[in-house]
């Protein structure tokens, strides 16, 4: 007998839990921030591949170009196009205060064989230069080669 009231009171007891309303839900904070951001779009990063034969024209027609390697110093001291300044590609960033200050000047780049020159235009683009052109590798180049010194 105490089985059976036993299993009475469990299934009153349960029931009873059902039969409960349910637990009204917690309301959302309010924020302090505002829900919605400005943003502002940047005009996407943009170079130009041109050939080696272009840059070469370029230099010659053109005053006020920067003339950037990319390499390594020691592929450097193998061999460089006349005027050109070394910043590894890798180093580009870290050392920008070193490039032109106006963001408009033309800046050609190459490296030995254009990967490392592309990566380079990317990150110039990025960094607002407006008058970037990649013309590959060194090996490429039409002109002389200048042999060791800086």
């Amino acid at each position: 007998m105490k089985k059976i009231l036993a299993v009475l009171v469990a299934l009153a007891l349960l029931f009873a839990a059902s039969c409960a309303p349910a637990p009204t839900p917690t309301p959302p904070r309010p924020t302090t921030r505002p829900t919605t951001r400005q943003t502002t779009t940047a005009p996407p990063a943009t170079w130009q591949t041109i050939t080696a034969q272009q840059a070469y024209d370029i230099m010659a027609q053109t005053d006020g170009f920067f003339l950037l390697d990319v390499r390594t110093a020691a592929e450097f001291q193998e061999g460089f196009i006349e005027g050109a300044v070394l910043i590894p590609y890798g180093e580009i960033r870290a050392r920008a205060n070193e490039l032109p200050n106006a963001r408009t000047t033309v800046i050609l780049i190459y490296c030995r064989t254009g990967r490392r020159s592309a990566i380079a235009a990317q990150t110039l683009a990025s960094l607002r230069f407006t008058a970037v052109h990649d013309f590959g590798g060194i090996v490429d180049w039409p002109g002389e080669i200048v042999i060791g010194g800086n």
